[in-house]
């Protein structure tokens, strides 16, 4: 039994105990939540490490530390905890991601070290919903992309991810790890999309994290030439309706807090701000 304050790397058997912390936020959570589910602790198959907080014996905060680095109900003395371990460590992600006060402090603390960063968005409202929008009808044009749609999507995501974060996707590996990804939610029909008659994408998202609890829409993109002429919304709309009814009860996003646009589209929708997150992109 762990009587002390203490940090350490969690293992398989862990697992109850990191789902019960997990659990206290499902819908900030999803994400991790979602990785944790099918993966478990072992850091080979979770693709990272959690690292865990200890008060007087109980588990009370997580950080997972892979691609991404992200504070999970973390108190200031585990940020503090958590951002010693990464310093001992040396940076190996990609971003730090999680919500505001945790992030923002987890980076003050790394800064020195770690910075600067490419990126720092300081506030990103995160959104949520449980029910369809009254006055939005669903566009009757999106639905799931079919395995057979790779080539037609690839570019969509492409274009969405580079506009999104500043860097092609393709950098690097050259893209084998993303195109693994939109594969996977392809293939788990999370994947949705509208096209045109020539087989181009329109519009373009996808159900990037699910849990029984709660899912999360991600990388939602309309194709330039087509911005301005009101498909976002009934787009969204569709993605919702396809969420709620067969992934979970309560759908969340997080956008830019200066993509007025987006935030706009989405309050139409249903989604109402309750939190925030913060993201560091190096």
């Amino acid at each position: 039994m762990l009587t002390q304050t203490t940090s350490r790397v969690l293992e398989p058997s862990d697992l109850d105990a990191a789902l019960a912390v997990l659990d206290r936020e499902p819908v900030a959570n999803a994400f991790v939540t979602a990785r944790v589910q099918v993966a478990g602790l072992d850091p080979w198959r979770l693709g990272g490490e959690m690292w865990g907080w200890y008060e007087d014996g109980m588990l009370t905060s997580l950080c997972y530390a892979g691609a991404n680095l992200v504070p999970i109900c973390a108190t200031p003395r585990a940020v503090r905890a958590f951002a010693d371990r990464a310093r001992r460590a040396g940076r190996r992600c990609s971003s730090i991601v999680g919500p505001v006060d945790s992030t923002a402090q987890l980076w003050r603390l790394l800064e020195p070290g770690w910075g600067p960063a490419r990126e720092v968005r300081r506030r990103q409202p995160l959104m949520v919903t449980d029910r369809m929008p009254a006055d939005i009808a669903p566009d009757p044009h999106v639905r799931r992309v079919r395995k057979d749609e790779m080539e037609r999507i690839m570019p969509a995501c492409v274009a969405m991810f580079t506009e999104e974060v500043g860097v092609s996707p393709l950098a690097g590996d050259g893209g084998l790890l993303y195109q693994a990804r939109v594969a996977e939610l392809v293939g788990s029909g999370r994947s949705f999309a509208r096209f045109d008659a020539d087989g181009r994408v329109v519009f373009k998202a996808e159900i990037g994290a699910a849990t029984d609890r709660a899912c999360q829409i991600q990388g939602v993109w309309v194709a330039p030439e087509h911005r301005g002429k009101g498909l976002a919304a009934p787009g969204m709309a569709a993605v919702l309706r396809y969420a709620l009814a067969d992934v979970a009860p309560v759908v969340s996003l997080y956008v830019n807090d200066f993509n007025t646009a987006a935030r706009r589209t989405y309050t139409r929708v249903g989604f109402q701000e309750v939190g925030a997150f913060m993201s560091v992109l190096f």
